[in-house]
C-alpha cells in the first residue's frame, strides 16, 4: 500500500542517500537534542542555567550543549584551565574572545553576552 508521507528520499547513484523528514517528526523523534535557535534567540534552559544557577552564560551554553570543558578548549586551541576561568560568573571578557567561544560552540556573539 502506498500511503501519502511527508518524508523525502534523496537519491545518489540509484540508492537512496539522504531522507529529508518535517521538523515536528525530527523533534518527536529526538526530544534530547539540545537545539540552537536562530538569531540571538536563548532557549530558557540556558537562562535557567545561567540564573538559577548562577552560571556564566558561557559555562550555561556548554553545560546545555552537553560538551566538555575539554572538548571546547581543544576546539578553541587553549588549555581548560583557560577556558575555566573564561568561565568564571566575573569574567570580563574581551570581543575577540567572545568570538572565539562562539564558534567554538556554534553561537553568535550575542547570544553569549
Amino acid at each position: 500500500m502506498n500511503a501519502p508521507t511527508n518524508v523525502q528520499t534523496i537519491w545518489q547513484d540509484g540508492k537512496p542517500a539522504f531522507v529529508v523528514i518535517p521538523y515536528e517528526e525530527f523533534v518527536r523523534l529526538f526530544p534530547q537534542i539540545p537545539r540552537i535557535p536562530a538569531g540571538d534567540a536563548i532557549p530558557h534552559e540556558v537562562v535557567k542555567l545561567h540564573i538559577q544557577g548562577n552560571m556564566s552564560m558561557v559555562r550555561a551554553w556548554r553545560e546545555y550543549l552537553g560538551l566538555t570543558q575539554e572538548q571546547v578548549a581543544a576546539s578553541m586551541g587553549i588549555s581548560q584551565a583557560a577556558l575555566s576561568q573564561m568561565e568564571a560568573p566575573e569574567a570580563r571578557l574581551r570581543r575577540k574572545t567572545l568570538e572565539k567561544l562562539a564558534t567554538a560552540l556554534g553561537l553568535s556573539v550575542e547570544q553569549l553576552r
